[in-house]
């Protein structure tokens, strides 16, 4: 069974291709992705790997936490879940109270 990874600590020039190419040395590799900004594009520093089998994943923790990659130490751990969240709210609504319209002096 694949487990996920955290890779935390990236340079911000680690690119997708880096990361798979990195933790391949210790096993199957199923998918590599740096997180980017979705406006700007530039990487968040973080990103996850998913490795094949828990082993490959155990080995890719054992081989590459507390170690250095594009420059920088990275730090590896098991990812967690992703938690729920309460909703947001958009600004636009919150700025203008929700209450539509735009206001405006009397016709008479």
């Amino acid at each position: 069974m694949a487990k996920k990874l955290y890779v935390g600590g990236l340079s911000f020039q680690t690119t997708d291709d880096v990361l798979n190419a990195s933790f391949a040395q210790a096993g199957t590799v199923v998918s590599a992705v740096v997180i980017k900004d979705k406006f700007s594009g530039q990487s968040k520093g973080f990103g996850f790997v998913e490795m094949s089998t828990d082993e490959e994943a155990n080995a890719a923790i054992a081989m590459w936490d507390g170690k250095e990659l594009d420059g920088r130490t990275v730090k590896v751990n098991e990812a967690r879940p992703l938690e729920d969240r309460p909703p947001r709210r958009d600004n636009y609504s919150q700025n203008r109270g929700g209450q539509g319209g735009y206001g405006g002096g009397s016709r008479y």
